[in-house]
């Protein structure tokens, strides 16, 4: 199964310079684990902060957030794959690189993400089909 196939398309981007409590806002009222961070100007252009991150980085170690940027604490670079990947590879890119979710780009625009969860929705879809 193609990643184009469910691969998740409502994706929440931010600029590097927003706060990173306001990132944490949003993350907590949308009910998402990610945000992709745009560096204009900058390659690589993209970065991501996730809910790991957050915790890990900042939290655990007593920091308070609305000090910092998401700029402070974003992973870069994302990890991007194409949008007609199998499955299974785009598994095996996550093992690989100890990374859980992958981002699927389209001309070097980031078009959506596959989490681990998505992955294992696939299985089931693919077992359902038959496939």
């Amino acid at each position: 199964m193609k990643l184009s196939e469910f691969m998740t398309t409502h994706i929440r981007f931010v600029d590097a310079d927003y706060s990173l409590y306001d990132a944490i806002e949003q993350m907590v009222d949308r009910r998402i684990r990610s945000l992709i961070v745009r560096f204009p100007g900058e390659p690589p252009e993209y970065g991501v902060i996730t809910a790991r991150d957050i915790v890990i980085k900042v939290l655990g170690k007593g920091t308070d957030p609305a000090s910092l940027k998401v700029s402070e604490i974003a992973s870069r670079p994302v990890f991007c794959v194409e949008k007609d990947m199998e499955m299974f590879e785009a598994a095996r890119v996550m093992d690989e690189h100890n990374i859980a979710r992958v981002f699927v780009c389209d001309n070097g625009k980031i078009i959506g993400v596959v989490a681990m969860i998505d992955l294992m929705s696939a299985a089931l879809i693919q077992r359902a089909r038959g496939e």
